[in-house]
């Protein structure tokens, strides 16, 4: 198999951008992800992967909860940082404990999670959670695809299928 090919084709997907936050010993941690899934509406479940390196995966693992900040369209510079240097992800951004786990403010959607099942699946962990609280903001979803954030424009005829 051709890794780099296989990077190219997934790079096609577009895909929700979420920032999964977790707080342990009176600290924040969080990471950006785009491999974020609903998985089941009764019980309502979801499902993320996390890098097996990722010291978040570890916190989730200990405390059995995590957040899930579904980032808004004008948050990517929120998105770039948390997929930066781990000491620098909290910095300047806005941020509250809500059911004891960080949440950040002008999100779309906010989850909070708790551990149902992972799975080691080569390089990352699935994590599967079940979703305790979940709240939707007003603001437009960012996307991610062919490797940058943006937005999805909304065909007419799709609005009209979802009333």
């Amino acid at each position: 198999m051709d890794l780099s090919l296989f990077k190219n084709a997934m790079a096609r997907v577009t895909g929700p951008v979420a920032v999964i936050t977790s707080y342990e010993d009176d600290a924040p941690y969080g990471t950006t992800v785009s491999s974020l899934a609903s998985l089941s509406l009764r019980p309502a479940m979801i499902s993320v992967a996390l890098d097996n390196a990722s010291s978040l995966l570890d916190i989730v693992q200990r405390t059995q909860t995590f957040g899930i900040n579904i980032l808004s369209v004008d948050q990517h510079e929120s998105a770039a940082r948390f997929s930066g240097p781990r000491e620098h992800r909290f910095t300047g951004t806005a941020w509250d404990l809500h059911g004891g786990l960080p949440r950040l403010a002008g999100t779309s959607a906010w989850l909070e999670c708790t551990v149902a099942a992972d799975f080691v699946c080569g390089d990352h962990t699935l994590i599967i959670g079940y979703v305790t609280h979940c709240s939707v903001e007003e603001h437009a979803p960012l996307a991610y695809s062919m490797r940058t954030y943006g937005s999805i424009d909304i065909h007419p005829s799709a609005i009209e299928l979802s009333s």
